[in-house]
This record gives structure tokens, C-alpha cells and sequence, in this order.
């Protein structure tokens, strides 16, 4: 049995924490406000992750740090670098391997499927930070202060994620429209919480896969439409209704929402194909991606 710490108690932290109890381990998850329903083998801790200190103390002893944390999405610029700055020294310090979530933003607009070796070349400035961070861990790695991975995914699907289906399928269940962003018909990439928390797991408890950037195993890419009707079927009922929101309807409902404000600097993600690539991922792990009936019916379900 080993100790974990899982920073953030969101959608993916759970996930993460699920599987390495159930796997026999201790866990201990880290939240501003604390984490409520733990299975046994789970604590709440409740403190602040951009604190070094506390989240030092956290991390004695433990095997890997997970970093799962999830600030406000306009707040990335302020809040992200003191919780990487205080993941880093506490993984120094402790020994525990960092392992962190993150996102394709940092590839900046695809030119075909993304892989992990291709080049950080956004400039939007949520972009850069992600990719500083990651930066800083690999470099932290390679001077031999401490052991550092990175799994990137990319939209999520599943229960409790912030996603697009999250919002659609209320809709969906009341026979409504669904209301989407952008062009439906534009191929994209899902990856179902269960998987990102597996790929984190899988890459914690291997050594030799630190030093490196991992891909979230991922199921094949589908459209929006695609997607929303596969939920309905699912279900029994007709095939969706899909609605896209002007822009000017955005732009309008961007002035209260910070979230809506920034859509379109990535809007770029639903304008054409936006495909993960997780071939070394399945090959490395010998792992597959949930079965897509598998991720409708609990997506639907939750």
C-alpha cells in the first residue's frame, strides 16, 4: 500500500482517487473547501495548494503528487503559477513524482493529430502558462530534483466534467434543442474523465515513463452531432436538435460570463479537425480507451 496526494477534488481528482483506493492505496485529496462522500482509504484535506509549506507537509512520504487542480478559467493568469511553483518545491522536497493534467492548448492551432513530442507554438497567454509549467517540471526532471510527468487531454466527456455535453444534455432529456458553440459537423476528440484518471494512474505508477509528456488514451474522434446523437439513441428518443449560438450571441453573453469572454481566443478547437493522438499512450501501457457505448451510457446517466 502507498500514499498518494491528489490536488483538486473536481471531476478528474476523483477519478484519480477512485482508482488508486480501489487499487488498495491511501489518498489524500486537497481542497480549498474539502471533499465531501470519500470512499474509505481517502482523506479531505483542506488547504490552500498554492501554499509550499502546507502542500509539503501533504506530500510526506507519499509515492506522487497529482496535480488535478482546476482555478476559474480567467483566472489562470494569476492563479496557476504559484500552485505549479508550490507543486514543484513540494515534490522536491518529498520525493513524490509529480504527475500533472493538462490540456492541448499549448500546441496552438493543429495542422493534423496532435502528439505529445509536437512543438508548444501557441501564443495566447493561458497557452504559454500551461506550457511554462510544463517547462519548469521538465527542467526540475532533468537536473534530478525530482521526477515529473505530464498527461494531456483533450475535451472532456463524462460525469461531473465542465464540457459541452455537460450543458447539452438537460436539453436533451426535456426533447429541446441542444444549443452548441460552433459548427457540429467539425471532427473533435472526447476523452472520458475515467480515461484521463487511468493514464494519470498508469504513469504514477511507472517510473520509467516520467521525464516525458504522455496523451490521455483517447476514444476516436467524432463530431458534436455525432456525439448528441449518440446520446439520444442511447436513450430511445429522435435524433437531436442542434442549435448554434450566434456569435453576436456570445460576443453579448461574454460581457457577465468570464468563461464565454475567452471562447474566442480557442475557438479555432471547433473550427476544424481538433484530433489527439494516443497511439504511444495504448502501446506503452498496453491500454485501451473505455468502449464509446460504455462512456454514452455513464456520461447519460450522470
Amino acid at each position: 500500500m502507498s500514499k498518494y496526494v491528489v490536488v483538486g477534488a473536481g471531476a478528474t481528482g476523483r477519478a484519480v482517487m477512485n482508482q488508486l483506493v480501489a487499487l488498495g492505496h491511501t489518498v489524500s485529496v486537497v481542497s480549498r473547501s474539502g471533499a465531501q462522500d470519500l470512499p474509505p482509504g481517502a482523506e479531505s484535506v483542506v488547504g490552500d495548494a498554492s501554499n509550499a509549506e502546507f502542500l509539503t507537509r501533504v506530500c510526506e512520504r507519499a509515492d506522487a503528487v497529482f496535480n488535478c487542480a482546476n482555478p476559474p478559467y480567467h483566472r489562470w493568469m494569476s492563479d496557476w503559477p504559484p500552485i505549479a511553483n508550490a507543486l514543484l518545491h513540494a515534490a522536491e522536497v518529498s520525493g513524490a513524482t509529480l504527475v500533472t493534467l493538462s490540456n492541448l492548448y499549448a500546441y496552438g492551432q493543429p495542422s493534423g493529430p496532435m502528439r505529445p513530442t509536437d512543438p508548444l507554438k501557441s501564443t495566447l497567454p493561458k497557452s504559454v502558462v500551461r506550457a511554462t509549467m510544463w517547462r519548469d517540471a521538465l527542467a526540475a526532471h532533468e537536473a534530478g530534483r525530482l521526477r515529473a510527468v505530464e498527461v494531456r487531454a483533450s475535451d472532456f466527456i463524462g460525469r461531473g466534467s465542465q464540457s459541452l455535453f455537460e450543458r447539452a444534455l438537460p436539453a436533451l432529456r426535456r426533447g429541446k434543442a441542444a444549443m452548441v458553440i460552433s459548427n457540429p459537423d467539425i471532427i473533435h476528440s472526447w476523452t472520458y474523465v475515467d480515461d484521463v484518471a487511468r493514464t494519470l494512474v498508469a504513469t504514477a505508477l511507472d517510473d520509467a515513463s516520467t521525464g516525458r509528456v504522455w496523451h490521455a488514451l483517447t476514444n476516436e474522434a467524432k463530431t458534436t452531432r455525432e456525439v448528441l446523437t449518440d446520446f439520444t439513441r442511447h436513450a430511445g428518443l429522435a435524433d437531436p436538435t442542434i442549435r448554434v449560438i450566434p456569435k453576436v450571441v456570445l460576443r453579448t453573453m461574454g460581457v457577465v460570463s468570464p468563461l464565454l469572454r475567452e471562447l474566442p481566443k480557442t475557438a479555432y478547437q471547433f473550427e476544424s479537425p481538433f484530433i489527439i493522438d494516443d497511439s504511444e499512450t495504448r502501446a506503452y501501457f498496453s491500454l485501451t480507451p473505455t468502449p464509446w457505448p460504455e462512456v454514452i451510457a455513464a456520461t447519460w446517466q450522470s
